[in-house]
């Protein structure tokens, strides 16, 4: 299927009117400046022993920047034990926070009792930091449900809890933000699925607005008017009068992508930049597909017009020796990027050959950082 096959059959579907396109045109390679530097072994060491951590977002205050209380950041990781198939973390996962200074990290384990959990485990979200400097919000996805049969249901939950003196305190009982619609989102609640190919309702990211002072939440979503099994979207709430209002999606891939991972907005110079994550796995196979990278579009105001940054809505992409390195990045306020270290130092190797390389080359750590450079409609690594 061609590109221009590829938007004859989204225009046959009702996407609100409002909703920008992502149908990006891929060149026969990725550019050398937006390759991210390779990973090593001194990299890949834990920083929690006994411990995989993958998606991570830090405490941020409202308008976007990192949060540091008495020189500390605090960042929020998903986490489970070491299981021999790293995979199997994913139907284990728990929200841990820790605090990183000039002594390194420390570990303050997980944010909810399981008790209080309303997932079967916990999804990734974003952390906000309120202007009295301790109360924080916590908004994550549940997945499943406590006490049920597995499934990938997903819902929007927020937690409210503190900072204190460095350690965290007590967290009040969690909160549900706002259901899908199933017309413009579908209600994700699928009893099994494979990697990259479940509906999403998932990954609430904390925007407010600089222009109006409205609260939002980010979401990754599915497409509810289309029945393509590639319907990824960037779907969006608002606080309004202290209710949660469901908007229309703001980027949808119908045709192209099942996948928009965590995406969250940068405010820089007046333009918004709003980064996702994907994988070459979610790309429709019918069309040329893009490496596992960070992914962003810009737009003068939260409403849009979205248009790709650099021409293509690539940022950052694993080197082509290593396409599995890293994941799930996450750009700060300062517009320094984090993510995750997958499965690094692969050589060619495959895991039907060496199924030992599972657990093996599996980080499941924080990758080292780089910082982003911006200027207008482009954002570049900075070398």
């Amino acid at each position: 299927m061609n590109k221009q096959t590829v938007e004859q059959a989204s225009a046959e579907f009702a996407a609100p009117s409002g909703t920008s396109t992502w149908r990006p045109h891929w060149l026969d390679s990725v550019p050398a400046a937006a390759v991210i530097p390779l990973i090593t072994a001194e990299d890949a060491r834990p920083i929690i022993p006994g411990v995989d951590l993958w998606d991570s977002w830090p405490l941020q205050h409202e308008n976007g920047s990192t949060a540091i209380l008495n020189g500390q950041a605090w960042w929020f990781f998903l986490s489970a034990e070491q299981f021999p198939d790293p995979g199997q973390r994913h139907d284990a996962a728990r929200i841990r926070v820790a605090s990183f200074g000039a002594e390194g990290w420390t570990d303050h384990g997980c944010v909810i009792a399981p008790e209080r959990s309303p997932g079967s485990r916990e999804w990734a979200g974003s952390a906000v930091l309120s202007d009295d400097g301790l109360s924080v919000s916590l908004y994550f996805t549940a997945a499943g449900q406590r006490g049920q049969a597995h499934s990938f249901e997903q819902r929007l939950f927020v937690v409210e809890g503190s900072i204190n003196n460095g350690k965290p305190g007590d967290w009040g009982t969690p909160q549900e933000l706002i259901a899908a619609d199933g017309q413009r989102y579908v209600v994700a609640r699928e009893a099994d699925g494979r990697p990259g190919m479940i509906k999403a309702f998932r990954d609430p990211a904390w925007f407010r607005d600089p222009a109006t002072g409205q609260g939002h939440v980010l979401f990754t979503a599915s497409a509810g008017w289309t029945d393509c099994d590639y319907n990824g979207l960037v779907g969006i709430a608002a606080l309004v009068d202290g209710t949660w209002q469901l908007g229309d999606p703001l980027i949808e891939a119908v045709g192209v992508n099942n996948e928009l991972e965590r995406p969250h907005i940068v405010v820089r110079d007046g333009r918004y930049y709003l980064f996702w994550s994907t994988q070459r796995r979610t790309f429709d196979p019918a069309v040329a597909s893009g490496p596992n990278g960070l992914y962003a579009m810009v737009a003068g105001s939260l409403d849009g017009p979205w248009r790709p940054v650099n021409g293509n809505g690539l940022v950052a992409a694993n080197p082509p020796e290593e396409p599995t390195q890293g994941y799930s990045w996450w750009v700060t306020g300062e517009g320094v990027v984090w993510s995750f270290i997958d499965h690094w130092g692969m050589a060619g190797r495959n895991f039907g050959d060496h199924p030992e390389l599972l657990r093996s080359q599996f980080g499941g750590t924080p990758a080292p950082c780089f910082q982003l450079a911006f200027a207008g409609d482009a954002v570049h690594i900075v070398r």
